[in-house]
C-alpha cells in the first residue's frame, strides 16, 4: 500500500508539561494549566460519558471558536490526545451521487488538528485497495471513512475495511498496515478498532467474518476468531467479577465474550436476531445491546459456565436503535432511534420504558451516538442540528440548535472543558463558552 504525508510536523503539549516539571523541580512557580482529558477511541474511554466541565449549552454560529475545512467527507468521529484532534476523511471518489467518479481515485486521509485554533497540523493519505463497494444505496449514507481512530498515546490506529488495519506515528508517518480480509458489503465498513494492552482488536465481520487481534507494534496477527456474522459493532472491553478482561462483541443472534489473550470464546448469550451496528455498553456486570430492524434492546448478565443460558437475558424490549449506541446513567439507559427521531429512557434493571418522546422540531435521521456531559445528552442529527436533553428519567428538551452547515453530520461529538467538538462532511468545529 502507498502512503504520502503532506505535512510532517506535530505540536503536542508534552514538551510544555516537561518544561513545567523541570521548572517546579528547580523551585520556580508555574501557573496551573487546565488538564485535557483524552478521548482515545470511538465514544471515548467510558461509553459516551465525558468528564468535561463547562460544556457549551448554546451551539450557534456565535459560539463557534474555530471552524476548519476538511479535505473530504467522512462519518468517523474525532478523537483527542493532549492538545491534538485526529480524524479520517476520504477524497477522489464517492463525493457526488450524480457523478461518483472512478474508484481508482479513492483515497483515505488521516488528519491532525490543533485543539487550540483548529489549524491543520498534518494530513497523510492512503490510496484504497479496489474494487470497493459502489457509491450508492446504504454505502452512500456514510461513505468510505466511517471507522473512528484509536490511540494508545504512542501511535494512531486506523481501520479502512479491505484496505487494511494500520498504525501511524503521532506525526502521521506510516508504521505498518495489515489486511484482515478482502470482502466488501453493500453497507460498507464501519467498525472501529480498540486498544487493549499490547493488542489492537478489530471487528472484521464484513471483511472476513472474524474478530482479529494484532500486535499493536508490528501489525502481526495474534489470533482470529470466526463466526462474527453481520456485525458493524465496535468491540468493548469488559472486566468480569474475577477482574479478568473480556472482549465483548454483538453479532447477529449473539453477544459473545472472547479472551483477549487467546481469542477463545468464553461465553455467548442470545442477542439481537438481526444484523448489528451499535456497540455493547455495560455497568455493574450487566450489558446492554441494541440493534436490528426490530430495534431490539436487551440486557444480559453473561455466565461462563453455560452455553446460551436463558437466565442470562434479563429483559428484552423492541424500542431500541439500529445505528446509535446507548448510554447508561444513574440506573437508566438512554438512547435515540435513528429513523423515528425519538428519544428513550428505560430503567436499567427492568427495561421498563420511562419515556418515549419524538424530538421536535423533527430530527430527521440520527446516526451519531449521544454524548453524556454534565447531566446533559448531546444528540447530533444528520441534517437537523443538535438536540440537548436532560439526562434524567423525565423527558426535558433543553434546546435545539440549527445545523452549523448544510452538509451531513454523521460523527459522534466529544467534549473538552469549555468546548464541544463537532464534525460534519465539510468542517471540524469547536464550539465554546
Amino acid at each position: 500500500m502507498r502512503y504520502a504525508t503532506e505535512v510532517s510536523y506535530f505540536c503536542g503539549g508534552y514538551f510544555a508539561l516537561a518544561a513545567a516539571f523541570f521548572a517546579l523541580a528547580g523551585g520556580l512557580t508555574v501557573p496551573a494549566a487546565a488538564e485535557t482529558v483524552d478521548w482515545p477511541q470511538f465514544r471515548g474511554a467510558d461509553f459516551g460519558h465525558s468528564p468535561a466541565e463547562n460544556v457549551p449549552t448554546q451551539i450557534t454560529p456565535e459560539k463557534v471558536l474555530w471552524k476548519t475545512p476538511l479535505k473530504g467527507p467522512g462519518a468517523s468521529s474525532p478523537i483527542l490526545l493532549g492538545d491534538t484532534l485526529y480524524l479520517t476523511c476520504y477524497t477522489g471518489y464517492g463525493i457526488d451521487k450524480e457523478a461518483p467518479g472512478e474508484q481508482t481515485g479513492l483515497v483515505r486521509r488521516l488528519q491532525a488538528f490543533s485543539l487550540a485554533d483548529g489549524k491543520l497540523l498534518w494530513s497523510t493519505e492512503f490510496p484504497a485497495e479496489t474494487p470497493e463497494t459502489e457509491y450508492h444505496g446504504f454505502q452512500a449514507l456514510h461513505g468510505y471513512a466511517s471507522s473512528t481512530l484509536a490511540t494508545d498515546g504512542e501511535r494512531l490506529y486506523y481501520f479502512f475495511g479491505k484496505s487494511g488495519v494500520g498504525a501511524v506515528t503521532l506525526e502521521g508517518k506510516p508504521v505498518w498496515n495489515t489486511s484482515v480480509g478482502e470482502l466488501t458489503h453493500g453497507w460498507g465498513s464501519a467498525a472501529s478498532p480498540i486498544v487493549y494492552k499490547d493488542l489492537l482488536i478489530v471487528n472484521a465481520s464484513i471483511e472476513s467474518n472474524h474478530l482479529v487481534a494484532l500486535d499493536k507494534t508490528t501489525g502481526k496477527i495474534q489470533w482470529k476468531t470466526a463466526g462474527m456474522d453481520e456485525s458493524w459493532s465496535t468491540p468493548t472491553i469488559y472486566h468480569n467479577r474475577s477482574g479478568d478482561a473480556e472482549v465483548v462483541l454483538s453479532v447477529k443472534s449473539l453477544v459473545r465474550g472472547i479472551s483477549p489473550q487467546t481469542g477463545e470464546e468464553l461465553w455467548k448469550v442470545n442477542g439481537i436476531q438481526d444484523y448489528v451496528c451499535p456497540s455493547v455498553i455495560h455497568h455493574a456486570g450487566t450489558m446492554y445491546a441494541t440493534g436490528g430492524r426490530r430495534n431490539t434492546l436487551i440486557a444480559i448478565q453473561p455466565d461462563r459456565d453455560a452455553d446460551i443460558p436463558a437466565k442470562t437475558q434479563l429483559w428484552e424490549i423492541f424500542k431500541g436503535a439500529n445505528v446509535p449506541s446507548p448510554v447508561y446513567d444513574n440506573g437508566h439507559v438512554y438512547w435515540v432511534n435513528e429513523s423515528r427521531g425519538a428519544a428513550y429512557c428505560a430503567k436499567a434493571e427492568t427495561g421498563e420504558v420511562v419515556y418515549e418522546e419524538r424530538l421536535q422540531p423533527r430530527s430527521g435521521t440520527i446516526y451519531a451516538s449521544p454524548l453524556l456531559a454534565e447531566g446533559r445528552l448531546y444528540v447530533v442529527s444528520r441534517g437537523e442540528g443538535v438536540f440537548l436533553l436532560a439526562a434524567k428519567p423525565e423527558f426535558e428538551l433543553l434546546g435545539h440548535f440549527e445545523p452549523l452547515d448544510e452538509s451531513i453530520f454523521n460523527a459522534s461529538p466529544l467534549a473538552v472543558d469549555g468546548k464541544l467538538i463537532l464534525r460534519s462532511d465539510q468542517f471540524l468545529y469547536c464550539v465554546g463558552n
